[in-house]
This record gives structure tokens, sequence and C-alpha cells, in this order.
């Protein structure tokens, strides 16, 4: 039963695959603030039904070193996303948020959450270009890739659907259907809060703070 529930709510939350239309993006944004405080934590994400535990996921940084997820955030507010670089839209757009409202946070606040980006494409997202590419959002984003094997088993264990690969066109590149919103992990380790494509930033400067003193029911 919570597989079921757990399905039907990652489908129903806009976690859609595909890089969407701009007229998708729009209508998601005005029903999303419609919804804004609907939960009886005052957050403006969908806070899930219940906790799901941070995946047991062990990558490569832009560094080339290996990197533990669950060791290296441990007590951090921890915002995972998983996305390409080449990406037209969703992705550019979380992380150009994320990165506007966490530097404009208290220094002492910032250093509490980390942001971590997990290729769906390690085909083109070497660890040198997901450096690159998030530095130009904060140097201090974690980008990770990997074998697709390793990375859709930790997008599994979090009920999100697996990548999809559009056809190639004649210089090679390609689209890539992933999941579209962010999950925020508390200090615990838990999977707390689903934030999907078209949240604002406005949304993100309210729910940062709550995110990093809420305390949740055991």
């Amino acid at each position: 039963m919570q597989l079921r529930w757990y399905g039907m709510l990652v489908l129903a939350l806009g976690l859609a695959l595909g890089c969407a239309p701009r007229e998708a993006v729009d209508g998601e944004a005005e029903s999303f603030a419609t919804n804004a405080d609907a939960n009886p934590y005052g957050l403006r994400g969908r806070v899930l039904p219940g906790p799901l535990a941070k995946p047991d996921l062990v990558l490569t940084d832009t560094k080339g070193r290996p990197f533990d997820l669950r060791r290296e955030t441990d007590g951090y507010l921890t915002l995972l996303f998983f996305g390409y670089t080449y990406c037209p839209d969703i992705c550019p757009i979380h992380m150009a948020n994320l990165a506007a409202v966490i530097g404009e946070m208290a220094p002492g606040m910032a250093q509490r959450i980390k942001v971590v980006f997990v290729t769906t494409d390690p085909a083109r997202d070497t660890p040198e270009r997901l450096g690159m590419w998030l530095a130009n959002f904060n140097d201090g984003f974690i980008g990770l890739t990997g074998d697709m094997a390793t990375i859709n088993a930790a997008q599994q264990a979090l009920y999100m659907p697996p990548p999809q690969y559009g056809p190639a066109d004649s210089t090679g590149a390609y689209l890539v259907g992933h999941a579209a919103a962010v999950v925020a992990f508390s200090p615990d380790n838990l999977a707390r809060v689903l934030y999907p494509f078209g949240i604002r930033q406005a949304d993100w400067a309210h729910d940062l703070p709550l995110l990093l003193e809420m305390r949740w029911p055991e």
C-alpha cells in the first residue's frame, strides 16, 4: 500500500518526465502558488505522507573523488536533484533559484545547507563538466556522476521515475526526460518535502529557514 501511495504521490506532484515547454512551466508555477500554504507545517513545498530514507549512494564528485551521500551530508539540510547539464530549462532554473536564495541567506544558515546535483546523463556529464556547470550558479553546489545502475537505484528508492533518452539530432545532441522535483532531506537524513518545478525564489526564501529549524514528528 505504501509503495502504491508514494507512486501516486510522485506522479501527482509534478515529477513529470521531460524538459517542459514554456507554457507548461508557467501553468505549473501558477497552480503551485495557488496551493502554496496548503499543509500543516506552513511550508510551500509538498510534504511527503511519511519520511523516506536518504539513499545509500556512493558516486564520483567533480574532483573525481568518491562521495558517500549519507556520510557527507549527515546533519545538513540536503536538497537533492537528479538532472543533467545539457537540460534547457528545468535544471538550470532550479539551480539558479536555489543559488540566488542561498546566496542571500546569513552565512550561518547557508552553511547548514547542501545542494546535491546527480546527473542522469553520465555519458556526457563528466566530473569536469559538472563542476564547470555548477560553478555558474554556486561553487559550493555538489555535482555527482557514476554508473546509471547506481543512479537509477537511488531514484527508485525515492519512488522517482528513471530517466528517458530522446533521439540524437545531427550533432549528436539529445534530451533526457527526468524527474523534475528537488527532494529536501532534514538533517536526520530523511526526505520530508518535495519541491516541484515551478517553485519560485520567494517560496525557497520562505521555506529554507523553516526547514533548518523544523522539528518533525517521530
